[in-house]
């Protein structure tokens, strides 16, 4: 029944769906599944990004980003050279910040999900953060580029403790440690805009 009531005014409801495609640094990653240190500069990365335009330039966003890597470890004294085929894949939703109306749009945008990275035998799955910003670029009203960095912080590992608890003031303390994975990506898109 709500979606009836919401009927004229999903139609009119605008969005953007962003393919995109770009590279992907931060080697975190790779070096928590292989166990030892990698030289790795990046790897391609690519994705879909889908955007609701609200109001005042606000959007909600959600957008999925995939990486394939493959990387080789050096042989040590009883381990020979092995080629790892690792997946690193970012399933986010949040927001964005348009801070312009015309054809040049600049932007940032903060989102909240879930990490996902996985080789053969291995998949884990994370929660993470990721911010970034960049700028929109409308040649015609319904086609433009959108061109993007954005960082993403992956929570590998976390645990807390309470240190202590005063019963006069009633106020406890923490420790909180957390192991972060870092990764900067650099992307261009086809921004699709449908009314």
């Amino acid at each position: 029944m709500a979606c009836l009531c919401q009927a004229p005014t999903l139609s009119a409801q605008s969005i953007e769906v962003t393919p995109f495609a770009g590279y992907r640094f931060g080697g975190d990653f790779f070096e928590i599944v292989t166990k030892q240190p990698v030289d790795l500069d990046g790897a391609p990365a690519r994705g879909i990004a889908v955007d609701v335009p609200l109001s005042n330039g606000f959007q909600v966003e959600g957008f999925f980003t995939h990486q394939d890597a493959e990387v080789v470890t050096p042989a040590r004294l009883f381990d020979a050279a092995r080629l790892w085929r690792i997946t690193v894949d970012h399933w986010q939703g949040g927001g964005l910040q348009e801070f312009s109306g015309g054809r040049i749009r600049p932007f940032l945008t903060g989102t909240l999900g879930l990490t996902r990275y996985a080789t053969e035998g291995d998949n884990e799955i994370r929660f993470s953060v990721g911010a970034g910003g960049g700028v929109k670029l409308f040649p015609l009203s319904h086609i433009g580029v959108r061109l993007e960095s954005r960082v993403f912080t992956t929570f590998e590992d976390a645990d807390g403790r309470l240190i202590f608890c005063s019963s006069g003031s009633g106020t406890c303390a923490f420790a909180i440690h957390a192991d972060l994975v870092w990764q900067a990506e650099f992307t261009a898109g086809l921004v699709v805009r449908f009314h």
